[in-house]
């Protein structure tokens, strides 16, 4: 895809805007908004964002700063899903911790926020300190944030536990939003202050983007994805008047702001530490765009997807009607339709044509390979081997699977394992294939061509499997479902 942003730019103005903030303060709190890693929502909307940005800048302060992780009681209790990789809140915190330590970074700790004593929450609890991880409680705080007085006081911050950090700049995040990221930082400065440290906070924005319109599609695709958060991005009220300069920024920081600023200025003792939320946030990255033209296709792409994604968590029971329903007022207002997604209307002309589930994927070069399922194969695994043929110059009816391999995988599949649906899906497709390309050279010229499947663009006629959804995200295709399941079975939905 042609990039339409700048990365070592963008990383070099967030660097030091960073560093200069932290010379106000002996210890700088900094809330990380977004995702710290694999932020794969920049990646599509800003062509040429490195989806590890964040931590790759990070590393820039591997000797300055620690991390502290924040995960809201209630999102372990209900098994929250982040969506780019289908797994849990929970388990992408220890995917993540994982990481920061292998690159060197000094995780501190994990704040359990808005307690509760449930089973699934203490037992996550126990998990992390039995693995050497320190752990603190903050509690639900009475009229937070409004009741000032309460917030501020014994009862209120001084109840939560203090976390004992020794660097200057110390990361608050977490899996996602609505973790308690903000309380966690307040709380903190509440505590540095009362033992005489000189403590400040900042916030690591990425969207939306402050300095480009507040309809353009970046800022739109923003919207999209925390359609379930109602956020809306609106004019800083603060900013303008402050200023005379329009800035985005997003409802609820906005609402919230004069109390947040109210509570800094109780904890720290001083006033107008910041006269706006825009600049209570460190967002360099509107000046990483470069080709406004391929940013606002790119972010089109994406609430396209989101939309399909919302539907799609609508059937599951995931979200509610008003969620969905923005979405539909999203594509309205942007005069979109959800057959704009070329790989759509393929996808659903095939299923309709073969009576069966279908899946599309756009090539590089634009070129739209389709495959439908058969009492062997699963539509994705019928559509990625077309698209790895097409790729390898190979003719469309060459079979690459051979029965010697196939026909001992599906009679395990249905004599022994008993599975209801015996077709291979696509992980196992893959395994099979590469099994063949150890003595076939036509199989193993295909093999090599899934790289090129990276970045390309899919489309499901029916909800995919979860091992099918997965398989495709790790082979980095950006696939979107019709928003009906497969069949009727509830079990196997």
């Amino acid at each position: 895809m042609k990039k339409g942003f700048d990365n070592e730019l963008y990383m070099r103005r967030q660097t030091e805007e960073i560093r200069k903030r932290m010379q106000s303060f002996n210890k700088l709190y900094m809330e990380f908004g977004g995702k710290l890693f694999d932020d794969y929502h920049a990646a599509r909307v800003l062509p040429g964002f490195d989806v590890n940005a964040k931590i790759k800048l990070l590393q820039n302060f591997r000797d300055q700063a620690e991390i502290v992780f924040c995960i809201n009681a209630g999102d372990i209790a209900k098994s929250k899903i982040r969506a780019d990789f289908g797994i849990t809140y929970e388990r992408d915190l220890l995917r993540t911790i994982d990481i920061f330590r292998d690159l060197g970074l000094l995780v501190n700790g994990v704040v359990i926020t808005q307690y509760v004593d449930l089973p699934a929450v203490d037992t996550f609890r126990k998990l992390l300190e039995r693995g050497g991880m320190r752990t603190y409680i903050h509690h639900t705080i009475h009229g937070y944030p409004s009741d000032i007085d309460y917030v501020c006081s014994e009862d209120g911050f001084g109840r939560n536990d203090y976390i004992e950090t020794t660097r200057p700049l110390v990361v608050v995040t977490a899996p996602g939003a609505s973790s308690g990221k903000l309380a966690t930082c307040l709380s903190q400065l509440y505590h540095e202050n009362r033992r005489g440290i000189s403590a400040g906070y900042a916030k690591f924005e990425t969207f939306p983007i402050w300095n480009i319109p507040l309809k353009h599609p970046v800022n739109l695709a923003y919207e999209a994805a925390t359609a379930d958060l109602k956020d809306v991005n609106m004019i800083d009220p603060f900013h303008l008047e402050a200023y005379g300069e329009t800035a985005v920024n997003y409802n609820r920081d906005i609402e919230v702001f004069p109390i947040v600023r109210t509570i800094l200025s109780r904890i720290t003792g001083k006033s107008q530490l910041y006269r706006s939320p825009t600049d209570m946030g460190v967002n360099m990255a509107g000046f990483g765009i470069v080709d406004d033209e391929t940013v606002r296709k790119a972010a089109c792409e994406e609430i396209l997807r989101r939309y399909y994604q919302v539907h799609c968590d609508y059937k599951f029971g995931r979200v509610g009607e008003e969620t969905a329903e923005r979405l539909n007022l999203l594509l309205k207002q942007m005069e979109m339709r959800p057959e704009d997604r070329a790989v759509v209307e393929p996808a659903r002309a095939r299923a309709a044509e073969s009576g069966s589930a279908a899946l599309s994927i756009q090539l590089p070069g634009g070129r739209i390979v389709t495959g439908r399922a058969s009492e062997l194969l699963g539509a994705p695994s019928s559509c990625v081997l077309n698209a790895v043929k097409v790729l390898a110059g190979l003719p469309d009816e060459l079979h690459m699977l051979s029965p010697l391999f196939l026909d001992p995988i599906t009679e395990l599949k249905k004599d022994k394992l008993h599975s209801k649906d015996p077709t291979l899906t696509l992980s196992e497709t893959l395994i099979t294939l590469s099994i063949c390309a150890a003595t076939n050279p036509t199989a193993e010229l295909a093999l090599s061509k899934l790289d090129e499947l990276s970045g390309c663009e899919a489309h499901s006629s029916c909800i995919l499997s979860s091992s099918d959804a997965s398989t495709l995200r790790k082979l980095g295709l950006r696939v979107t479902c019709e928003p009906e399941f497969a069949s009727d079975d509830l079990y196997n939905v």
